[in-house]
């Protein structure tokens, strides 16, 4: 389950991104981005190309490309994710659906409910000890 979340994050993230840049084509626009053409950007005033730029390379996208794949890298190494990574993700999703209810949010809930159902499965399955050797204190020899 902590897989499977991982790539739908994974893809989800690259998916925003590289549709934003392809065929949203925010990426004509890199040569502004790339010469200074947004430094005096009013944000009340939005360029097409400083919306371009905040629905591609500045959105969530790139980070969730990096959540999922961290998801993935902590699983290929048996450790659990946290838990707070499914929840924050499932309170931002919560938001999304809320502001923009015709967005890809119902994606986002399947990948957050399967992360936090494996976190829980594992935990299950592996408590963590309990007392000093859960703070990482050594015990007295």
């Amino acid at each position: 389950m902590i897989k499977w979340a991982g790539w739908i994050i994974t893809l989800c993230g690259t998916g925003h991104t590289v549709g934003a840049l392809t065929l949203e084509k925010a990426g004509r626009y890199a040569g502004t981005w790339f010469s200074g053409g947004l430094w005096s950007e009013d944000f009340a005033d939005m360029s097409p190309a400083g919306s371009a730029y905040w629905l591609s390379l500045a959105s969530f996208g790139i980070p969730l490309i990096l959540v999922g794949l961290t998801v993935l890298w902590l699983d290929r190494r048996g450790i659990t994710p946290p838990a707070f990574i499914g929840w924050t993700l499932a309170g931002w999703t919560v938001v999304d659906a809320v502001v923009l209810p015709f967005t890809p949010w119902p994606i986002f809930v399947v990948a957050c409910a399967l992360l936090l159902i494996g976190i829980r499965r594992a935990h299950r399955a592996h408590p963590a000890p309990k007392g000093r050797a859960a703070t990482g204190v050594n015990s007295p020899q």
